[in-house]
């Protein structure tokens, strides 16, 4: 009965998969001829709005386009990294000629150089052009075409902000001309690679040997991954691959884990509203997007900061979260409660009173606030009479 369960999800999924996706063949003039993409946008993508995606581009879309469009509905579900337009390159029979190389330097020659420049100048444009892409694009190939693309992270200023290299062909030089490129690279650059322990054998002796010198790289602005699987073979590595490497990529964007909490947060020096908008902006100068700062954020940082009885954090969490969103009454309740725990008790009661007056959230709502205006009523006003 599980199995039958089972099987009938992975039906539904890609038949959601299948209906969601756009079908196109572009013309390209580099290459004379058309290529066939798979296109997949997010499920509320609407062309008249504000928000950008970051792009996935994914060499051997015939086989690896379901795969990354699978991973990447199952993490933004769980909000784990953000949504994004995926787009799969057919290549079928074409793949011989695309990742054509120097056999010495193991960069695009020939056929592979036009296949290079279509990338570069004709469907990365083209994508930008059509649809609401943010600047962070992401690169995904397999043995060969993950040695291709490797050649857009040479060039001054990369198109590509992530590569995934799914047991990658390395050819000639490649792993050098990488692990020397990566040393001066002064943007972040994200770069995961994986291999297992039944992938082919002479791929998986040079991903070995090109993870020794990329783990040599000392630069901050490299984030590199590896993942060494054990029983996998060449293929089934994939999915497990692709898992590991957009949960590395996009680990900013995720929610405020344990151990940001205890290591980052907890012995930031300053006050947590500073910690909490310099995140955000580096996610939002990062993947090119603009998230808001969830209410369990702002309890996360407001936990901290009465853990470091840090009063003055609680005032400037309550202003931050008023200047983005005035209407809920979360941003009055912080207030509120810094002007309780520095007793200035009307003060307190007043904003507590004036929250009342907002909308309602899932961890402030008008039960919990009642029972701060109750509580200080009991207590009693204090002499103060300064409430600005």
């Amino acid at each position: 009965m599980k199995k039958a369960l089972l099987f009938l999800f992975i039906m539904l999924c890609a038949i959601s998969i299948n209906a969601q996706t756009i079908y196109e063949s572009f013309q390209s003039r580099k290459l004379n001829t058309t290529r066939d993409l798979k296109i997949r946008l997010p499920n509320n993508y609407d062309p008249s709005s504000n928000l950008k995606y970051p792009v996935i581009i994914v060499f051997d879309g015939d086989y690896l386009f379901e795969p990354v469009v699978g991973q990447v509905a199952f993490q933004t579900y769980f909000d784990k990294m953000p949504e994004s337009i995926v787009v799969g390159l057919v290549q079928g029979k074409d793949r011989f000629y695309d990742s054509y190389h120097d056999e010495v330097t193991g960069l695009p020659i020939e056929f592979g150089a036009r296949f290079y420049d279509f990338i570069s100048t004709e469907l990365i444009p083209h994508i930008d052009r059509n649809y609401k892409t943010s600047k962070f694009k992401v690169a995904v190939g397999h043995d060969l075409m993950a040695n291709f693309m490797n050649a857009f992270l040479l060039k001054d200023d990369p198109i590509f902000k992530a590569y995934v290299n799914l047991s990658p062909d390395f050819k000639g030089d490649m792993d050098e001309n990488i692990s020397n490129r990566l040393k001066w690279l002064k943007e972040d650059v994200f770069y995961y690679m994986v291999t297992s322990s039944d992938d082919v054998a002479p791929l998986r002796n040079g991903i070995l040997e090109a993870n020794q010198k990329l783990n040599q790289v000392d630069n901050k602005a490299l984030k590199y991954y590896f993942d060494d699987f054990e029983g996998h073979s060449h293929y089934t590595l994939v999915t497990g691959g692709l898992s590991q490497a957009l949960d590395k990529i996009f680990e900013l964007y995720k929610p405020i884990s344990d151990r940001e909490f205890k290591e980052d947060i907890l012995t930031y020096e300053g006050t947590l509203d500073t910690y909490i908008s310099k995140r955000y902006k580096k996610i939002e100068d990062l993947f090119g997007i603009s998230k808001p700062i969830s209410e369990d954020e702002f309890e996360k940082i407001v936990k901290a900061a009465e853990q470091r009885d840090d009063v003055a954090s609680l005032e400037k969490i309550g202003k931050l979260a008023n200047k983005q969103d005035p209407t809920t009454s979360y941003g009055t309740y912080y207030m509120a409660l810094h002007a309780e725990r520095i007793g200035k008790t009307k003060r307190a009661k007043k904003l507590y009173e004036s929250a009342l007056d907002l909308e309602s959230t899932p961890h402030i709502n008008k039960d919990l606030i009642l029972l701060k205006v109750e509580g200080l009523a009991v207590a009693g006003d204090d002499k103060e009479s300064d409430i600005d």
